[in-house]
């Protein structure tokens, strides 16, 4: 009785593996993938530039941007109320605090800690938390946006890595501080033209 049982389980479970790999193109279905490809290694002690960040990409998240959603075209901010604004945003993780005011970087101040605790850096920490280091079209400050194989409830914002916003994310995420320095490195500067946050035009290449 016990050798019938354990044939009759065993012929079930193959035939459910079969009718599971008919509808997968064979293999296991329910199997990771061969293939996983990762963004390329980048070190966790690296730190994305915060001047560049509230100087040229916080911005973004406040513009009036062109948005599609199933063929219909409107405009909205990434920071807008259902979106990802701080208090009554449904995106997710990522969240803006849209009245963050610039910290001036050039008072005294202004230490390491007391802007840790602006608002505006909260914006830099949670951008920060969508991005791999190095990797700017597998990170999700761009992936969601430009809705590359990932889904965005906000639709379609940036059609194209030729967009000006785009290549400011871009040059962001590709050019963090020196090792051993943190985001508020002077070797920032050179991201500007003239090299000089207060005055300077952000870079792009």
């Amino acid at each position: 009785m016990r050798l019938k049982t354990a044939l009759w389980t065993a012929a079930g479970l193959c035939a459910g593996a079969i009718g599971l790999a008919g509808c997968g193109g064979g293999g296991n279905p329910l199997g990771n993938p061969p293939v996983v490809n990762n963004p390329p290694p980048a070190s966790s002690s690296q730190k994305l530039s915060f001047v560049y960040f509230q100087k040229c990409i916080n911005p973004i998240f406040l513009a009036q941007l062109q948005i599609e959603i199933n063929g219909v075209v409107s405009t909205n901010t990434c920071a807008g109320s259902g979106c990802h604004d701080n208090t009554n945003g449904t995106g997710g993780a990522f969240r803006v605090q849209p009245a963050a005011q610039p910290v001036d970087m050039s008072n005294p101040a202004n230490t390491p800690e007391v802007i840790r605790a602006s608002d505006m850096y909260k914006n830099f920490y949670s951008s920060q938390g969508e991005v791999f280091l190095g990797a700017p079209l597998q990170s999700r400050l761009l992936t969601k946006p430009m809705l590359l194989n990932v889904l965005h409830g906000g639709g379609l914002i940036f059609h194209d890595t030729q967009d000006p916003n785009v290549r400011l994310i871009q040059y962001w995420i590709t050019r963090p501080m020196p090792e051993g320095q943190d985001e508020f490195s002077t070797a920032a500067n050179s991201m500007f033209t003239p090299p000089d946050p207060e005055t300077g035009a952000c870079n792009t290449q």
